[in-house]
């Protein structure tokens, strides 16, 4: 979440700094909607994940970091209850909220959730009614645990166990169970048991099979077997149809922690011919992964291999995009686990083309999880999701200079692919995802608090993923991305010969089926730019920095419309920014930790005074028609950043702007300062009016701020990447 930006003086204003560290930890919580998660949006490292010796180093870089651990804490929640509650036309009885609450954790609407509770918190406090506090709050822990915000979950968990409801098993039993899933996700089963346990205590009947499995799961974990066989007997047969796809699985698991490869094969055999549900392809995915992981442990890689491959076939049928059974038996299932390891395997036997199809493949599989039926039913499976072409297509779409570098990152090792018009290169380098994500988090720690380190962690990670590919001098680089290096910019890693962005060209790209597809759409357009900027909220959120910056660029277009203080509104965003070719959005933005499609544009309220900003969420830009507009630039802090999804790209604002026409778009990777980036606007508009490509105008932009000595600190010249079609330029 970023609410402001700086200016070039040694502070960070107004800005929400995120854990880096936080949201790696959220790449390995195995979600299968990976809707929602955990607590990042990537920007700053907290103080509480500071590497030693890189300190914050301001008062205002300090404030930012408690205004991010406060950002999800029940006086910031029963605040935005209040605000929902009086912007609400009908109040519900307070124990509807309560209803909505699970019931929008159920399909996966985990905001939705998390607001149904907060509103019910506040009812709870408005008649002190200690029972509704205790069930709003345990709807809380239910919903960050769904979504994969381990901190969270545990706190609100702990404060339901706290309280006073009138019906302990309703509360107590869940919250326990909630404890123990964040304890079996953080790899501690010892302190799962002892939570699920607990739960065991006060669980009702209709609860307490959940919880049975839980321990069972546990107790494998932990290399409990013979106690595993006992919970897991004692729970069987399930109760209800539902369950009885979980029972099998688990029964598998248990099959192989017992030695039984066999036998396991056998029991994921016959969840293969018993699936006739309505999630009958959900079923047959897991009972091909645990057939393939039998297969493993039989020594069969072919066949092995061979199941993987078909779970991958049936990942691509799933309808629903969140299972929550998954949560409650403790599963915690991830379809991107199935194609990691058909990733892994085909690149085993060397088969580095079919690898890369599949890390094209689970691109698209992660995205249509997420936002599928998020948004209205006009959004289309086929265009949000896009075509997976050949690697022909893909090499007859580059020129001689161009080449894509594609990165997927694996338990052990990253897998790279080089793909130039004349073929396609693979390597595998043995850097362990644990390790990259620890890099990632030195460099942006560095960066942000503008440490001279920041340069001997580019070194490092020059190392490690540019020098070992073979560039060539000058060619321009179209990198795919993943997991943690998404928040990686890659522009300011450093090498024999300087910053990579003295060496190349950049431009990044959520996979290359979408680059090809984005780079096919018109690349010279007209010179007419429609700007918003500083929009008028309250004091808190001026920017009157954003507001030169954008008097500063609209004299270099032909034609410009420009939107600032109090009409830089939602309904005017929504009636002109179709009609610019270029289109500036200089404001506030917030990235949310839980539900990406919830990430927001802050804009001036309709009428003032204001009781807070007039907000344009991610899932609202899919439905804009913006098929004119070429290039978005979203020239607000960390507006690149969102949730990462294992297998796509930062979800957010990206994909949104791409669906809804765009074809190149600008966002920043962290706070940036006004000066630097006005500067970094110039520049860049300047180069386009003057003939240059995006991707080009990009780089000299960037190297424009670099040369100026105030500057010369990455944090100034390297918060913004280039997405999409690099090609674009405007028509003179």
């Amino acid at each position: 979440m970023c609410t402001g930006r700086s200016d070039a003086k040694p502070r960070i204003a107004r800005s929400r700094v995120i854990g880096l560290s936080e949201c790696i930890a959220a790449l390995s919580v195995c979600v299968t909607l990976v809707v929602s998660a955990p607590a990042c949006a990537a920007g700053a490292v907290s103080s509480s994940s500071v590497a030693p010796g890189l300190a914050p180093e301001s008062s205002g870089f300090r404030q930012a970091a408690e205004r991010e651990r406060d950002a999800e804490t029940l006086q910031t929640l029963t605040a935005e209850g209040r605000l929902l509650l009086s912007r609400d036309h009908v109040t519900l009885p307070a124990y509807d909220y309560c209803s909505m609450a699970v019931s929008a954790a159920e399909r996966g609407d985990f905001r939705d959730s998390v607001e149904a509770a907060a509103r019910a918190l506040v009812m709870a406090q408005r008649t002190d009614n200690a029972d509704l506090a205790a069930l709003s709050k345990r709807d809380l822990a239910i919903a960050y645990s769904y979504a994969g915000d381990l901190a969270d979950a545990e706190k609100y968990a702990q404060e339901a166990l706290a309280s006073t409801p009138k019906a302990p098993e309703q509360v107590f039993a869940p919250a326990n169970k909630v404890l123990g899933d964040v304890a079996l996700r953080r790899g501690h089963p010892q302190d799962a048991l002892a939570a699920y346990n607990r739960a065991l205590e006060t669980a009702s009947q209709r609860y307490r099979p959940l919880v049975l499995l839980s321990i069972t799961n546990a107790q494998i974990a932990a290399g409990d077997t013979e106690g595993a066989r006992k919970t897991f007997d004692s729970a069987s047969p399930p109760p209800t149809a539902e369950l009885a796809p979980a029972y099998r699985r688990i029964e598998g698991n248990l099959l192989l922690a017992e030695g039984k490869p066999e036998d396991a094969r056998n029991a994921f055999n016959a969840l293969l011919k018993e699936s006739s549900s309505n999630d009958a392809n959900y079923d047959r995915l897991w009972a091909h992964e645990g057939i393939g992981r039998a297969d493993l442990v039989l020594g069969d890689k072919g066949r092995a291999r061979e199941a993987y491959l078909l779970a991958v076939d049936d990942s691509e049928k799933i309808r629903a995009r969140f299972r929550s059974d998954e949560f409650k038996t403790g599963l915690f299932g991830d379809t991107q686990s199935v194609f990691e390891k058909a990733i892994a395997l085909t690149v085993e036997v060397g088969d580095y083309a079919s690898a890369w199809s599949l890390s094209e493949r689970s691109r698209a599989r992660a995205l249509l999880d997420v936002v599928r039926n998020r948004v209205d039913a006009g959004v289309d499976d086929r265009q949000l999701n896009g075509d997976v072409p050949g690697l022909d297509v893909v090499r007859n779409a580059l020129k001689p200079n161009e080449a894509i570098v594609e990165y997927h990152s694996l338990d052990k090792s990253i897998v790279v692919w080089v793909i130039r018009n004349e073929g396609l290169k693979g390597y595998t380098l043995p850097i362990a995802r644990a390790d990259m994500d620890a890099a990632v988090t030195d460099i942006r720690n560095a960066i942000v608090r503008r440490r001279p380190a920041a340069i001997t962690y580019g070194d490092k990670l020059y190392a490690l993923l540019i020098a070992p590919l073979g560039l060539r001098e000058n060619e321009r680089l179209i990198i795919v991305p993943h997991g943690a290096l998404h928040y990686l910019p890659f522009q300011a890693l450093h090498g024999p010969d300087g910053f990579l962005i003295q060496r190349h060209s950049i431009a990044l790209e959520p996979s290359a089926s979408v680059a090809v597809q984005l780079e096919a759409r018109e690349r010279q357009v007209a010179s007419n730019l429609v700007a918003f900027g500083n929009p008028t909220i309250a004091p808190a959120y001026a920017l009157p920095g954003a507001e030169a910056e954008v008097r500063g660029i609209a004299p270099l277009f032909a034609r410009n419309e420009v939107f600032l203080q109090a009409s830089a509104t939602r309904v005017s965003f929504r009636d002109n920014a179709p009609a610019g070719r270029v289109l500036h959005v200089a404001t506030h933005a917030e990235a949310d930790t839980i539900d990406p499609l919830h990430s927001r544009i802050l804009l001036a309220p309709a009428t003032l005074p204001a009781d807070g900003p007039d907000s344009l969420l991610a899932k609202d830009i899919y439905n804009l028609k913006l098929n004119n507009v070429s290039l978005v630039t979203l020239s607000a802090c960390e507006t690149g950043l969102g949730r990462i999804a294992r297998g796509d790209e930062i979800l957010g604002f990206t994909r949104a702007f791409f669906y809804a026409g765009a074809s190149s778009l600008i966002v920043s990777m962290w706070p940036v300062a006004d000066e630097s980036s006005a500067l970094t606007m110039r520049t860049f508009y300047s180069q386009l009016a003057d003939g240059q490509e995006a991707i080009d105008a990009m780089r000299t932009a960037q190297l424009t701020v670099m040369q100026n000595p105030r500057f010369a600190h990455p944090f100034f010249w390297a918060p913004f990447d280039l997405m999409g079609g690099w090609r674009l330029s405007i028509a003179r």
